[in-house]
């Protein structure tokens, strides 16, 4: 059985579901296929706070109109997390919690008990201590119960005619900052308009890591002499606050910061 079929088949079990969505490949693939399946016994929640760029929730909800399923908003105060506000190495287990935490609340208001994540096949094999929170929390990932790949995700999804096939990689702000830095909604706030500038530029999986006053520019290597020749864009993203702005020479990586 192909693993189309195997998702199918696990999504039909479920019966009536809620999908914790963000607008990326994984959870906008998975929307997709759970209407298609589930049809009006489907929703989707987006758990918004600090952590989510201006943009990606605009994205987000563009996205999830388009599939014509019912949605609502989560919104989450993270600061008021001291294991996030402090940026500790867990961050993302007690970020994760305290998102699902919101989205199993709203969800059981609306009558639905089952919730599903965009986990993939690949994201059980690395470092993923909020996938460790969701899955204590009961949080169920059936792409990943189907061994799907990310690329496999990628390549079902453009098969199936769905805009976000090819979509660039996302993670949350938060993962910009140093572990054990105190986090503000200003800095937040200056990474994220730094990152939109780049983006505005065609410069697509910038990210923007911010040490004290210095911002660590990520972006591909084919970018860099795009970045580096564009002074509107650098002197730009200085007047946001930032004191030196340095290029990475090993380019964008996820995870850089872990």
């Amino acid at each position: 059985m192909d693993k189309i079929s195997v998702l199918k088949d696990i999504l039909k079990k479920q019966k009536k579901v809620c999908i914790a969505y963000s607008g990326g490949t994984d959870s906008d693939f998975l929307l997709n296929v759970a209407k298609e399946v589930l049809g009006e016994n489907v929703i989707a929640i987006i758990g918004n706070g600090v952590m989510m760029a201006e943009k990606d929730l605009k994205d987000a909800v563009r996205l999830v109109e388009k599939t014509g399923v019912r949605y609502y908003i989560a919104e989450v105060d993270l600061f008021s997390v001291d294991k996030f506000k402090n940026n500790d190495k867990e961050r993302c287990y007690f970020c994760k919690r305290t998102i699902m935490s919101s989205l199993r609340e709203k969800a059981k208001e609306l009558g639905f008990e089952i919730i599903l994540d965009g986990k993939n096949f690949d994201d059980a094999k690395v470092y993923r201590p909020g996938a460790k929170a969701a899955e204590e929390m009961g949080i169920k990932s059936p792409l990943c119960k189907a061994e799907f790949t990310k690329e496999e995700i990628r390549l079902a999804a453009k098969e199936m005619g769905i805009d976000t096939w090819n979509k660039a990689s996302n993670s949350c702000l938060a993962t910009r900052f140093p572990y054990d830095t105190v986090l503000t909604s200003e800095k937040f706030e200056m990474v994220e308009k730094a990152e939109k500038l780049i983006s505005d530029y065609a410069i697509e999986s910038g990210r923007v890591r911010l040490h004290g006053d210095v911002a660590r520019i990520e972006i591909p290597k084919s970018n860099f002499s795009q970045f580096i020749d564009n002074r509107e864009l650098l002197e730009s993203i200085k007047q946001l606050g930032f004191k030196y702005i340095t290029l990475d020479l090993e380019g964008f990586r996820s995870g850089s910061m872990d």
